[in-house]
C-alpha cells in the first residue's frame, strides 16, 4: 500500500465513496509515504504561524512544504488570500496534502483550491495533532504526531 500510485488511487476512491468537493484523503501515515516517494508532492500546512510556534510543524523537506493560514491569527478571520498565496507555491496539476490540527480548516483548503482548478487537493485526515482524547488532550490518540512521523516544537 506505500507505492503512491496506490495511496491516490485509495484516496480518490475514498473521495469519490464520500462525495468530497475535492480529490481524497489520506491518513498522516500515506502522506507521508508519499511525500517520501514523489519529491513532487506539497504539503501545505494551513494552520496559524502561531499554532506552528506553539504547538510545532512537521519536518520535511523545505521545498515540498509550505504553510498558508487558512484562518488569520489573532483575529480568527478567513485569509481572503488563500488561494492566491496558494498559486505562488504550487502547481494546478500538482498533488497537493493539507494538513491542519485536527482535520477540519484542511478540508476547507483542498475544498476552495479544487473550486479554483486545482485537480489534485487532499485532506490529511486527522491532522497534526488529531482530536482530543477523553482527557482533553490531544496528540494522543491520532493525528502526525501520535503517528511518529517527523516534527518539531513543543
Amino acid at each position: 500500500m506505500n507505492d503512491p500510485q496506490n495511496i491516490l488511487a485509495h484516496a480518490r476512491e475514498l473521495g469519490a465513496a464520500e462525495r468530497l468537493p475535492y480529490a481524497g484523503a489520506v491518513t498522516p501515515q500515506e502522506a507521508y509515504a508519499l511525500l517520501q516517494a514523489d519529491r513532487n508532492i506539497k504539503l501545505v500546512d494551513v494552520r496559524t504561524k502561531a499554532e506552528r510556534d506553539w504547538v510545532g510543524q512537521v519536518k520535511i523537506d523545505a521545498a515540498q512544504h509550505a504553510a498558508i493560514e487558512w484562518n488569520t491569527w489573532p483575529q480568527g478571520t478567513p485569509n481572503p488570500a488563500f488561494v492566491d498565496e496558494l498559486e505562488k507555491i504550487a502547481d494546478k496539476n500538482q498533488v497537493v496534502l493539507f494538513l491542519c490540527r485536527s482535520g477540519v480548516r484542511s478540508r476547507h483548503a483542498a475544498k476552495a483550491a479544487t473550486e479554483r482548478g486545482y485537480a489534485n487537493c487532499f485532506d490529511i485526515l486527522q491532522g497534526f495533532e488529531g482530536n482530543k482524547d477523553a482527557e482533553g488532550h490531544r496528540k494522543t490518540i491520532e493525528g502526525w504526531c501520535f503517528a511518529k512521523l517527523p516534527w518539531t516544537g513543543a
